[in-house]
């Protein structure tokens, strides 16, 4: 697969503003963290469902009664991971556990007066709480692991999302010519391969040097689980649109579509992460 220099600039040059966005709202402080979860979060909601539309057509026609209650279920389950406190006098968890609850309640009552439901529509919310909202609500879980007040997991994670794909993307123009999967043609073993082992190596070692001898394991196991588990999210994300007959989620970045084309791959790896801080790290001490 070539290196098409025209696609190569594109991509770069909305991948330096995405960057600078997202570090933005990464670094400067826990809201503005936060608001950047929610927007993408809601970007993310918003592509799935039309994505679910065009796989079933009967969705399109669902009252939005259900899927706003949805929504209001997975911003509350936002909120209460976040770390802050309070807006206010307002206690944040608390105020998130009332929002889940809320939605909850109006997502009953919407079941039970919209008779389309009987044809097992109401799973298409389900699906997206679990692909969707629990990754979100879970990566602003994991921000509160810190080191000297900087969400240490989410920026290795995200890194490392980058970094495996990006190289992955040279690799494989260089010298990529075996097919890995008929999911997503483009990919290649060489390319996939080489971005992982690059990939790898580059946050072990940086994070290794620059930030902390003592998270070594840390480093590694983030950027090896972002490279299987993140090229997974890919491939799963590829199939869908594949089913719903499009090419990208959306087109809010020129060269790499929507939000769920950006984020796909942080949506499986986060759920896996998660489980390695909170359960295997546990046990290793």
């Amino acid at each position: 697969m070539a290196l098409n220099i025209a696609t190569f600039k594109t991509r770069a040059l909305t991948a330096v503003l995405f960057v600078a966005v997202m570090l933005a709202g990464l670094l400067i402080n826990n809201w503005t963290l936060l608001v950047l979860f929610i927007i993408i979060h809601f970007g993310c909601w918003y592509e799935f469902h039309k994505l679910m539309g065009n796989i079933d057509p009967r969705y399109k026609e669902v009252n939005s009664n259900q899927k706003l209650a949805g929504s209001l279920i997975g911003l509350g389950f936002i909120l209460w991971n976040t770390q802050l406190m309070s807006l206010g006098s307002l206690p944040l968890r608390k105020f998130g556990y009332s929002i889940m609850l809320i939605g909850l309640a109006y997502f009953v009552i919407t079941v039970l007066l919209e008779p389309k439901y009987k044809n097992g529509l109401i799973k298409y919310t389900f699906l997206s709480l679990l692909y969707i909202s629990l990754s979100w609500g879970l990566l602003i879980n994991l921000s509160n692991w810190s080191i000297e007040g900087y969400p240490a997991i989410v920026l290795t994670l995200i890194a490392s999302i980058w970094l495996n794909d990006t190289l992955a993307y040279l690799v494989g123009s260089f010298i990529g010519k075996t097919p890995f999967s008929k999911i997503s043609p483009k990919k290649t073993w060489e390319g996939t391969a080489g971005g992982a082992i690059l990939a790898v190596a580059l946050i072990t070692l940086v994070g290794r040097w620059l930030i902390s001898p003592s998270l070594t394991h840390m480093f590694l196991a983030v950027s090896i689980i972002a490279a299987i588990f993140g090229t997974l999210g890919d491939l799963l994300e590829s199939k869908i649109k594949r089913m719903a007959g499009v090419k990208d989620s959306g087109s809010i970045m020129p060269g790499h579509g929507g939000f769920l084309d950006r984020f796909d791959s942080l949506l499986i790896a986060t759920l896996v992460v998660w489980v390695y801080i909170y359960i295997g790290m546990h046990f290793m001490k």
